[in-house]
């Protein structure tokens, strides 16, 4: 099976329902499937030893998202980023955001 980092982002598709998102969570053992304003997102803290190493992280996946033109909700703080995938459009989580999120993670583990 492909890694769901490897996956081909795609258009078109409907949001995922609630129990599809969490079974795919099962690959992002991380992330947890959160509702903000009503609108399901998958969410992630990571954490680092001080502020230079977190903004150096959120920089690489601002890259990453304007690449893709999908980009998270990011919030940086001293030693810490909580980093947030949905589709914003959608109103929710899509398959897309899940692939972004085993991006994500790929990046945090090269760190």
């Amino acid at each position: 099976m492909t890694d769901l980092a490897d996956r081909p982002l795609t258009q078109g598709q409907p949001i995922l329902s609630l129990t599809e998102v969490r079974q795919q969570l099962d690959a992002l053992p991380h992330w947890t499937l959160n509702e903000q304003a009503a609108v399901p997102r998958i969410e992630r803290v990571y954490r680092f030893a001080d502020f230079a190493q977190a903004l150096a992280f959120v920089n690489q996946v601002g890259a990453l998202a304007e690449a893709q033109n999908h980009h998270p909700a990011l919030l940086l703080e001293w030693g810490k980023v909580s980093a947030s995938w949905w589709s914003h459009d959608a109103g929710g989580v899509h398959t897309n955001d899940l692939t972004m999120a085993a991006r994500t993670e790929r990046l945090f583990q090269q760190t």
